[in-house]
Parts: C-alpha cells; sequence; structure tokens
C-alpha cells in the first residue's frame, strides 16, 4: 500500500459480519456481528491505497493518499469514531474528501453524523436519503410514545445525490458510483475505485450469511437477481469486492465468484418461497422456517428476515 503508514493499521482477515434483528418500524437499525467487535476495529489494506475497516456494522472501505480521503459507509457511532481514529493517524487528520452511503440502513449510515465537519461532502442515492429520513420521522415519532432506552442518534444526511451515477477524483483514483437498484432497498448503489479496482458492493452481496429483503425500504428480491447479475458483468474480472456482511468463517472481501453465488442464493430464495405459496402454507408457516437452501448450506438456515420481504413481494403486500 504506498502511501499508507501500516504501522498503524492492524492489517488481518475481516471480522465477520451477520445481521440480527430487533424493531419497531425497521430492521434497518438492529444488524449485528456474529462475533465480538475488537476493541479498536480492524484496518485492512487492499490494494493501491484501499482498504477496509470492519468493527460493528456494514464494511467501510476507505482511500487514502496523498491528495484526499474518501469513505464508503459510515457503520455506528462507536465504529465510526474507531474509522477516523485510525484514517486521521494516516492522514495527519486531514478532512475527508467525500464519505458515500451505499444504503440508507443505519449500520451504514448510523455513524455518518460522526463525519459532522470532517467530511467536505456526503454522496447518497437520492432514494437513500429519502428512507434514512424516513426511518429516522418515524424513530422520532416512536420516541415520543416510548423513549427508547438509549438516545436516538443525530443524523447527517447526504448533501450531494444521484439516481443514476456520480464520479470524482482524488488523486490517481476515479471513484465511480453507480445504482443498482431496487434490490436490497430501494437505494442500493456501488462504488467502484477504478484504478486499484476495489468494488464496494454494500449489502447487495452478502458472503455466506443469510441476508434482509427490506420491503417496507423498497426492496424487490426478484430484482435484486438481474441487478447482482449485472454488477458480476460490469466490473473487470480481477476486481475485489467488499462485501457489506459475510458469515463468521468467510470473508468480507471477494471476488466475482461471490457475487454471483450471491444472484444463485437470491434465485434459491426466490424459488423456495414461491413453492412455499403455492404449497397453499400461510405467511406465519413461510417466515418461520427451519429450511436450509440445497447448495447454500454455508448460508445457514433461513430467517424471517429474508423471507418476509420475498412473501409479502410476490403476493403483493
Amino acid at each position: 500500500m504506498s502511501s499508507m503508514n501500516r504501522r498503524g493499521f492492524l492489517a488481518s482477515s475481516a471480522v465477520a459480519l451477520a445481521a440480527g434483528a430487533v424493531g419497531r418500524r425497521s430492521l434497518a437499525r438492529v444488524w449485528a456481528q456474529q462475533t465480538p467487535a475488537p476493541p479498536t476495529g480492524i484496518f485492512t489494506p487492499i490494494r493501491r491505497d484501499v482498504g477496509f475497516f470492519t468493527y460493528r456494522g456494514g464494511t467501510i472501505a476507505y482511500l487514502i493518499n496523498a491528495a484526499g480521503i474518501a469513505v464508503v459507509d459510515s457503520q455506528y457511532v462507536a465504529g465510526a469514531k474507531l474509522c477516523l481514529e485510525g484514517v486521521n493517524k494516516q492522514s495527519g487528520s486531514r478532512p475527508v474528501d467525500v464519505l458515500i452511503n451505499t444504503h440508507h440502513h443505519a449500520d451504514h449510515t448510523g455513524g455518518n453524523i460522526a463525519f459532522k465537519g470532517i467530511a467536505k461532502h456526503v454522496v447518497a442515492h437520492a432514494q437513500a436519503v429519502v428512507l434514512q429520513k424516513q426511518v429516522a420521522d418515524a424513530d422520532q415519532e416512536a420516541a415520543k410514545i416510548k423513549p427508547p432506552a438509549t438516545p436516538l442518534t443525530e443524523q447527517l444526511y447526504a448533501d450531494q445525490t444521484f439516481k443514476t451515477s456520480w464520479k470524482t477524483t482524488i488523486g490517481d483514483e476515479t471513484i465511480r458510483a453507480e445504482a443498482f437498484t431496487p434490490a436490497h432497498t430501494g437505494g442500493d448503489i456501488v462504488v467502484h475505485f477504478e484504478k486499484a479496482n476495489v468494488v464496494h458492493v454494500g449489502d447487495l452481496v452478502w458472503n455466506r450469511v443469510q441476508t434482509f429483503v427490506d420491503r417496507q425500504g423498497g426492496a424487490s428480491a426478484v430484482h435484486w437477481i438481474p441487478m447482482v447479475e449485472q454488477i458480476a458483468k460490469k466490473y473487470p474480472a480481477d476486481a475485489v469486492y467488499v462485501f457489506g456482511h459475510a458469515g463468521a468463517k468467510f470473508q468480507v472481501t471477494g471476488t466475482r465468484a461471490e457475487v454471483l453465488m450471491m444472484r444463485d442464493y437470491m434465485t434459491a430464495l426466490v424459488a423456495f418461497v414461491r413453492g412455499e405459496i403455492k404449497a397453499g402454507k400461510s405467511r406465519d408457516e413461510i417466515i418461520k422456517p427451519t429450511t436450509v437452501l440445497k447448495g447454500f448450506e454455508d448460508f445457514g438456515t433461513l430467517t424471517a428476515r429474508a423471507v418476509t420481504g420475498t412473501f409479502d413481494e410476490l403476493t403483493a403486500r
């Protein structure tokens, strides 16, 4: 990694991330790791000044070169602060040129507020900002009825939005963000560091762990399938992909093979739910499955968060 002082980083394999759900309006607020987060988080270089950071929440990617800094996603506040501490050590506490959100879920945007006054710009898909505000408003209304156990996190929204594509240049690196949506939500994007050839796919790809079809957030399990296939076709064959989450025994980085595996998993998930509907099973029966999809044993047993949105989409709920 050419311009990084690696002694400030703990280069190691990625911390396994997975989702767990609690919540009132949206499961978007409550993804958690399967394994305890390290006390300081882990920075792992990939190539050409691009790396990733893991702590608690969706995987963060970063670029630090002589000309500037870019960060993709912000986890929750604690993780965002730890990430910034590490970035500051490497950059001499320079401002962050841009913070990019891959979608609106709190494990990817909850830490945005830590970048207030530090990031020159925050960038996201236009619909992701709409959804982030909707969740925040709903949380505020719910807090009026029943105060939460912990204070609600202050939000920081994107000041630059787009619907199709966006790009910027930092030093010799070009960063391009493009929409692949609806899929996991109604505002998903992929971020490509073109010279490094590193692709952050956010939660469009979960590496061997049950996913979340956020129907309330605009998700489409059916449309997710061609979206992931388009990602696999669009980016170079030797691209390194950064995934939003991974199972406990798997990495948060990988290759086109894992992207295509996600496509096949979503295809199997949709086929399974369709079959259960055709068999006349009720919604309650279907969303509490004990099934392991054949060929996807590494993903574990199907969960309600994967099945519910798929069922509601297929039955037009």
